[in-house]
């Protein structure tokens, strides 16, 4: 469990995280990591080079666990939204259904039963693509 802050400190705090893990985890820094690395190692004693880079795992290995449980966050608000859509299309299906059944009675209604299948299959085509997403963000993220 974590610390809990108010809706408006969170976002900031989450964008702040996301800005630093993307600065830590380029290039550039890499480099200028290694240049100070070999320049402590060179200047100063060996138990203060240990000390800051085993501070510096540290705080790494908290960032990456930020950015871990920051990814599973989004990806369970997309699996959420993945639900309601496919709750949504189910929804639509029985209607399509039950108009089916209407259309043996009532022929009048064929241009909207059209419209109703065509807005179905746009649906599912989205809702198969989210999944697919949903998917390749799963295998992005282990």
């Amino acid at each position: 469990m974590g610390f809990k802050f108010g809706h408006r400190y969170t976002n900031k705090l989450e964008k702040f995280i996301n800005g630093l893990i993307s600065t830590i985890g380029s290039v550039g820094s890499l480099i200028i990591h290694t240049i100070l690395f070999i320049l402590a190692w060179l200047f100063t004693d060996f138990l203060f080079l240990t000390t800051v880079v085993s501070l510096e795992a540290i705080y790494l290995s908290i960032l990456i666990q930020l950015s871990v449980n920051l990814q599973a966050k989004k990806l369970q608000s997309i699996q959420e939204d993945v639900e309601g859509i496919q709750e949504d299309v189910e929804g639509i299906q029985e209607d399509v259904e039950e108009i089916n059944e209407d259309e043996e009675d009532d022929d009048d209604d064929d241009e909207s039963i059209k419209e109703i299948k065509l807005t179905m299959d746009e649906v599912q085509k989205t809702l198969g693509k989210l999944m697919k997403e949903v998917i390749e963000l799963k295998k992005k993220q282990k």
